[in-house]
């Protein structure tokens, strides 16, 4: 199936590494050109090798998306995008007694207003061509919080709120803007989390996937299996999809 895509400009932020990278590889793999973003330059400079076997054009751009110069620098230099993948961001956990009000900031200045303003600098450009897709990675918890990860879970619940808003909105100007929420996938740190819980509760952290046994098909949701269906969502195929927030959990809330 072709996704008509190639030749399309397209920006992924926290993409060095899982979901983002996921997002981004499949992109390129569709001849889109992609400008790819992060923190760590040493990891950008790697993903952008590993792109770039796909024989499209592939940047990369070191840079803190928690910073409101830094993401204004960022769009500039990207210049006329047309799809901008939001994807970075990881909030702690922990419930409302253990995170001070400092990480609630730090984080939330990150994922939460470094999405919002992202979207509304490249909203900006999109309204004035009449043309271009917006697509914020949320999470599953902003549908079902958790106290133990109330932050994450707060953070969320607005981003869903916000994507709900602009979206429902942004057609008037041909632009589309709507977000996934995947449940838990097989990143790094995820799976980090698991071997964790796996030492203490069964005393070897190479038993982590019996963890996550009662999970939906008995596993993680893999990078790409999300990647398929934000690049596919973002396609000119989906283009009457705009003002809502697809959960991609395999239907884990509403399992009893």
């Amino acid at each position: 199936m072709d996704l008509q895509l190639a030749g399309k400009r397209v920006l992924v932020t926290g993409s060095s590494k899982g979901i983002g990278f996921a997002i981004a590889d499949l992109f390129a793999a569709e001849r889109a050109a992609v400008t790819i973003v992060g923190r760590d330059e040493a990891r950008l400079d790697a993903a952008r090798d590993r792109l770039a076997a796909h024989g499209t054009t592939i940047t990369a751009h070191a840079c803190d998306v928690g910073d409101a110069a830094a993401r204004k620098g960022l769009i500039e230099i990207a210049g006329d995008i047309d799809i901008l993948v939001n994807c970075a961001g990881a909030i702690p956990g922990g419930d409302l007694f253990a995170l001070p009000i400092e990480t609630w900031q730090e984080s939330w200045q990150l994922k939460v207003f470094g999405y919002i303003d992202l979207t509304r600098l490249a909203l900006e450009g999109m309204k004035t061509r009449g043309s271009g897709t917006i697509v914020n990675i949320i999470g599953d918890l902003g549908r079902a919080p958790r106290f133990d990860y109330v932050c994450g879970s707060t953070a969320n619940a607005a981003l869903i709120a916000f994507t709900e808003a602009v979206g429902a909105k942004s057609t008037d100007w041909n632009v589309r803007v709507f977000g996934v929420n995947p449940s838990g996938t097989k990143t790094d740190r995820v799976v980090e989390v698991a071997r964790k819980r796996a030492e203490s509760a069964l005393g070897d952290p190479e038993r982590w996937p019996e963890i996550l046994s009662n999970l939906p098909f008995g596993r993680l949701a893999e990078p790409d299996e999300i990647a398929r269906m934000v690049v596919m969502l973002a396609s000119p195929l989906a283009g009457y999809l705009s003002g809502t927030v697809v959960d991609v959990d395999a239907g884990l809330r509403h399992r009893k």
